[in-house]
């Protein structure tokens, strides 16, 4: 099993953190450029329409990480 090696296993750790790490920061850097505070919006006042676009940036956000780190 190629996969079990310790340094593919590793790497794939790494690249995973690393992929979080960004998408964190970057979601952090959006929160701060828009006018509100997204956790407050969403979360207690229930702006759905604001979640389904948080949805989607982070989904973009994510797949622009993921083909960068592949």
């Amino acid at each position: 099993m190629e996969w079990m090696k310790p340094e593919i296993l590793l790497g794939s750790v790494v690249y995973a953190l690393a992929g979080v790490l960004i998408f964190w920061i970057s979601f952090l850097v959006i929160d701060k450029l828009t006018p509100y505070n997204l956790w407050l919006e969403i979360v207690e006042k229930q702006n759905q329409a604001l979640a389904l676009v948080v949805a989607a940036m982070s989904l973009g956000i994510c797949i622009i990480v993921a083909a960068a780190i592949h």
